[in-house]
């Protein structure tokens, strides 16, 4: 037939190339015999000589030095030779190796100059704020014993209450504002309430009449609060309106009023400055004043006037005396009512933002707490951003 199917399957086919099936060896194989090969090569060539490390210099043999008038050595003795080498460049270190008599090396590490390109110590001047860990602790080197008690000093190293007490901040250029809640430690409820609500960004007025101001103030430093101590001075009604015991008269001299002074200052310890309570008679007289307003400063203290008197005289007197001092831009609270506090905190926004800061002042209140707490937590998304009392006040030593 002239077609082959019905020929058995595999029958009658062609062979293959005698060539081909006489060479075992194809293109294929012999490229990956190669491959294998160099890769072999490369990773013994690693283990052997590893990229980018640079062999350490052999050590140097360093005999201790002769004596005075003795002949040294042709040679070493092998107890005493020392072994000098140094460390790569990046760790700075210097290590010395010394072979002891019992055959022991005992290595000493200590560092090296550098030339320049390495890592340098930067030594910070210090800071304003202290440890929060260690917030509700003193600062015994600022605190000096008196008959009144332990009273706020300047430290020997020129370190002021005002600086060490003070609440960090940013210090960014920006929109800042103080706000100062006053008459702390006068209720137990409204103090208790006022820690629990405001943010640790308000500075806490504890009233030096008031009751257990030790731990009110442990309290308030704990979570943070910048404090103010707040001192009683004679109003224009007094004694009418009389803002307590130890208060600062204009009828006393300047022995007793300083006396009177301390007795308060030694209420409480960690706190940047002091805030008038009442005083408008005591804090428009000069004469009875500027004792108070010298030992103030000397005492590296800050004294905020919270403005409610219009003939005060403690700007003028700071700035010839040279006390850290501040006024309150507003009272938000003349108005015991939610709604007009609201709106005065929104007026004293205004004015931060054309003054670049503002201070204001509030007491205990329910309501007041309640307001400074809601706006302050509006505000902050406004890119305002709050500070401790003490990062507004005219300081004549700048930090």
């Amino acid at each position: 037939m002239g077609t082959d199917l019905n020929a058995p399957l595999g029958q009658n086919r062609k062979t293959r190339s005698s060539k081909a099936e006489k060479s075992g060896l194809t293109f294929g194989r012999l490229s990956l015999g190669v491959c294998a090969l160099a890769l072999i090569g490369v990773s013994v060539w690693t283990i052997l000589k590893p990229t980018g490390l640079i062999l350490p210099p052999e050590p140097q043999i360093v005999a201790d030095a002769a004596q005075p008038g003795e002949k040294a050595a042709t040679e070493p003795d092998s107890t005493k030779l020392k072994q000098q080498k140094t460390s790569g460049g990046l760790s700075g270190a210097h290590v010395e190796e010394t072979l002891t008599d019992n055959g022991s090396i005992v290595t000493k590490f200590s560092p090296k100059q550098r030339d320049g390109d390495g890592p340098a110590f930067i030594e910070v001047g210090r800071t304003k704020g202290q440890d929060p860990r260690l917030a509700t602790f003193p600062n015994d080197d600022l605190l000096e014993d008196s008959p009144e008690g332990r009273l706020p000093i300047t430290g020997p190293d020129g370190l002021r209450p005002m600086d060490q007490y003070a609440r960090p901040w940013s210090g960014a250029r920006g929109i800042r504002i103080a706000i100062v809640v006053g008459g702390l430690g006068l209720s137990q409820t409204g103090t208790q309430n006022a820690l629990r609500q405001l943010s640790p960004d308000v500075t806490m007025a504890f009233a030096a009449t008031g009751n257990s101001l030790q731990r009110w103030m442990q309290e308030a430093r704990r979570t943070g609060h910048e404090i103010l101590l707040q001192v009683p001075f004679e109003p224009f009604d007094y004694p009418d309106n009389n803002p307590g015991p130890h208060t600062l008269r204009v009828g006393l001299d300047a022995k007793k009023n300083l006396s009177e002074l301390h007795i308060s200052l030694a209420q409480i310890t960690n706190y940047t400055g002091i805030m008038n309570f009442l005083g408008g008679r005591f804090l428009s007289d000069a004469d009875a004043l500027e004792p108070v307003m010298r030992d103030i400063g000397r005492r590296g203290l800050l004294f905020l006037d919270d403005s409610t008197s219009a003939q005060t005289l403690t700007g003028t007197l700071a700035g010839t005396i040279g006390v850290p001092h501040g006024f309150a831009d507003m009272v938000v609270d003349d108005q015991i009512d939610r709604t007009a506090i609201l709106k005065k905190l929104d007026e004293l926004e205004r004015i931060a933002r054309r003054n670049g800061g503002a201070i204001g002042v509030a007491s205990a209140f329910d309501e007041s707490v309640a307001a400074i707490s809601q706006w302050m937590d509006e505000a902050s998304t406004r890119g305002i951003e709050f500070v401790g009392v003490s990062a507004l006040v005219k300081d004549p030593q700048p930090q």
